[in-house]
């Protein structure tokens, strides 16, 4: 008994050593940064222990930015797609003729580079000295004024970041749901048709409960997905994101250490940890949601 607890325990050094190194090590080392009051990045030293990086970054102007364009990416993003998703799931699993290719199709944008489709999101909606756009000339086309998408008002930024982003995370959710809507029984929906049971109270009763646990999965992972955006909005607006007004948290981060006004780990430590502090506490109320609809 003890040799074979022995061999668990070697076959799982490998992973151990790997979680250890790269993810422990570097929590631990990043608690510590946060901490450490005027920290010199050339010289390693600090002045002090305490919390004046929290505060720093809880009263930076370019932090509460980047916390309310994350968060209304995520309340905006994360049930659209989500919905999107099972509408267009429900609706390949309903079709015979060319089910492979239109899967196919909607799987496309998750293999495909997101800085390739953002250089695309830009053709489609920035505003040049020679083209409007196509998306503007469809706006003319039907007696509306064009409007400057990418470095126009906040509120076309954004709309053209919700976009860009459920566009990005959609066929990965598609995949995802239609394999658990194929995965459902087939003898429930017969039994439910014998009884003459309407499509809707089929879909209310029968398919939403078989495949709840991957929409909540997807929820999960959409949210914790929101918070970590910085890449889709590289695409759109470029490195300076601050300049746009259109920087994530994780943007704020990157900038804190290699950007322009980088070179303090402590600042972007303490930023770091708020964000995990909040991805956690989101996902804590989502595992609660969802223990208490699975015990009514």
């Amino acid at each position: 008994m003890k040799n074979n607890n022995l061999k668990g325990w070697l076959y799982l050094l490998p992973a151990i050593l790997f979680l250890g190194i790269f993810m422990v090590y570097p929590l631990i080392d990043v608690v510590v940064y946060s901490f450490e009051e005027g920290y010199n990045f050339a010289s390693q030293t600090y002045r002090g222990v305490g919390g004046y990086n929290f505060s720093y970054v809880l009263h930076d102007p370019f932090f509460l930015q980047a916390v309310k364009n994350t968060f209304i990416l995520v309340i905006i993003t994360v049930p659209l797609s989500t919905g999107i998703a099972l509408l267009i799931s429900l609706a390949l699993s309903s079709i015979k003729p060319l089910k492979e290719l239109f899967q196919t199709v909607f799987f496309l944008p998750y293999v495909t580079n997101t800085l390739a489709v953002g250089l695309v999101f830009m053709v489609l909606f920035k505003k040049t000295a020679y083209s409007d756009g196509m998306i503007n000339l469809l706006i003319q086309a039907f007696g509306g004024s064009s409007v400057d998408f990418i470095d126009g008002p906040y509120w076309a930024k954004m709309l053209v970041t919700c976009l860009y982003t459920i566009w990005v995370v959609m066929p990965f959710k598609i995949l995802i749901l239609t394999s658990a809507l194929a995965s459902v029984n087939q003898q429930y929906y017969n039994a439910a048709k014998v009884d003459g049971t309407s499509k809707f109270r089929i879909f209310t009763r029968i398919t939403l409960p078989m495949i709840s646990p991957m929409i909540f999965y997807l929820i999960i992972t959409g949210f914790i997905g929101a918070f970590k955006a910085y890449s889709d909005e590289v695409a759109l607006f470029g490195t300076n994101l601050n300049a746009a007004g259109m920087n994530t948290i994780v943007g704020y981060v990157y900038d804190m250490l290699y950007g322009d006004s980088g070179g303090y780990p402590s600042y972007a430590s303490a930023a770091a940890l708020i964000l995990f502090a909040i991805v956690l506490t989101i996902t804590v109320i989502n595992l609660m949601i969802r223990g208490k609809s699975n015990a009514a």
